[in-house]
């Protein structure tokens, strides 16, 4: 890439997605959850619900740090935030396993099949706002 070019972002658009990605996230938690809860009894429904909202909660604090007022436009600081919202996201999302995991009584298959189901929706997003390989939409 030449010293010329510029990279541009959509911080609105961008803001949006991820901002969606996260309700995805929370409807999908919420849709195995009961599932979970009508298939196989409150326990699994509340650990679905546990681990899909772990996954929710860690989003979502990725969204207010790496999205919030303090990104601006500078690359830089846009570049910052992203990685703050990631640690604070790992942070997060550690924090609450080990509460979870050493305070409640949950299914761990229930509790870890959602955590992961709901990883398919960022993916999902985005491969669809990614563009294609062929350079043309």
């Amino acid at each position: 890439m030449a010293a010329a070019e510029k990279f541009t972002m959509d911080l609105p658009a961008a803001r949006r997605l991820a901002v969606s990605v996260v309700a995805g996230q929370a409807l999908l938690t919420a849709i195995i959850a009961g599932a979970c809860a009508l298939a196989f009894g409150p326990l699994a429904g509340k650990s679905a619900a546990l681990g899909g909202g772990i996954n929710v909660l860690a989003g979502l604090a990725m969204v207010l740090f790496a999205f919030g007022r303090r990104a601006g436009t500078d690359p830089a600081r846009i570049a910052r935030s992203f990685f703050v919202g990631e640690g604070v996201k790992l942070g997060v999302m550690v924090t609450a396993f080990v509460v979870v995991l050493t305070t409640m009584k949950v299914s761990m298959g229930a509790l870890f099949a959602t955590y992961v189901a709901t990883f398919f929706v960022y993916w999902i997003a985005l491969a669809n706002a990614l563009p294609p390989l062929g350079g043309k939409k």
